[in-house]
Order: structure tokens, then C-alpha cells, then sequence
């Protein structure tokens, strides 16, 4: 259910609603960023979803976790005749669903490399524990072994995005409906 007042008509998108009358130069704002990480981010996909999965979970986003980006991100962000346009999807092989449902387990399931667990740990950390995280010098010492400082920062951004519209969207009620143009088996509310 949605947190604000939006038109019978609008039900079926409530978050595009919300960015045409509500807030709006933060709201594009807000789009720009997440374009931004789903375009430039150079994770592996396997990194970049384990992360966003984890960063989902957290959040309670139920389109985030219904969210594939291998299937999804093109229908989103692909500009039609660019040859030149870059997408995260070009990063490797996405996971499959068994990839998916291990990022709960994480620390255990045999699934993952070691950057894909510091992505997913990074991931969870700074979602629930971001003082812990900062301060864990065992930790930076893991990540610097296996992640250049540019990919630090990409990983760190990734996840703002993440967890910032993500919460957006949950705690407002957007979650609930299909991102527009999208089929992530998620019927109207």
C-alpha cells in the first residue's frame, strides 16, 4: 500500500507518479544515480548482484529482489541504436537462481568466489552496520587483498544507491507493483 495519495490511475506505477509531481528535481535525481550504477559500475555481475541481492533482502524491496539485472537492466536502461552504451550486464555471466537464493547463506554456500562473499558482506554491512564496517580494520584488510581502491568506491556508491532508493521505495510503498516496462512476476497491488 502506498504512503501517499496516488490516482486509481496511477496504481499500476506509483513510483514514476511520485517522480512527475512529487519531489521532483530529487527524484531525478535519485534515477540519475541508480542509471548511473547500472550503466558505469566495472563489478563482475556476479559481484554487482550478489551485492544488490543482499542490499535487497535487507531493505524488504520487493521488486529489488524480484529484480534480475541480466533480464531487467536492458528493457531499462538501453538506449536503442547506441552502440556505444555500457551496461553492467556486459560484466561476465549473471548468476543463475540458485546463486540468488544462496545470498542469504552467504558465509556457507560453496557458490561463491571470495570477492563475490566481500561484496555480499560489504553489501550487508553497510546496510546494517555501518560504524561496525567502517571501523573493521580486519575487514579493509580483506577487501584491499582482493579489490582495487576503484573498486572500492564503486562497490560503496553501488550500494548507497541501493539501499538509499530501495528504502525509498519499500518504506513508501512502491514496492509493491512491477517497475514500469518490467516483468518481474509481480502483479498490481
Amino acid at each position: 500500500m502506498a504512503r501517499i495519495a496516488i490516482p486509481e490511475s496511477e496504481q499500476a506505477n506509483p513510483y514514476g507518479y511520485a517522480a512527475r509531481t512529487h519531489a521532483v528535481p530529487i527524484m531525478a535525481a535519485g534515477a540519475a544515480f541508480s542509471e548511473a550504477v547500472y550503466r558505469t559500475s566495472r563489478l563482475s555481475l556476479r559481484e554487482f548482484e550478489g551485492a544488490r541481492m543482499r542490499t535487497a533482502q535487507i531493505n524488504g524491496c520487493m521488486v529489488c529482489r524480484d529484480f534480475r539485472a541480466e533480464r531487467d537492466v536492458p528493457q531499462l536502461y538501453s538506449v536503442a541504436g547506441d552502440p556505444g552504451q555500457k551496461l553492467v550486464t556486459a560484466n561476465g555471466p549473471g548468476p543463475d537462481e540458485a546463486f540468488y537464493a544462496a545470498v542469504t547463506e552467504w558465509r556457507t554456500a560453496p557458490l561463491f568466489s571470495d570477492r563475490e562473499r566481500l561484496a555480499i558482506e560489504f553489501a550487508e554491512r553497510f546496510g546494517t552496520d555501518p560504524q561496525g564496517l567502517a571501523a573493521d580494520e580486519d575487514f579493509w584488510a580483506r577487501m584491499h587483498g582482493a579489490f582495487a581502491d576503484g573498486e572500492i568506491v564503486d562497490l560503496a556508491h553501488c550500494t548507497a544507491a541501493w539501499v538509499g532508493l530501495g528504502r525509498v521505495a519499500h518504506v513508501l510503498g512502491f514496492d509493491t507493483v512491477c517497475l514500469a516496462g518490467l516483468s518481474t512476476g509481480k502483479e498490481a497491488a
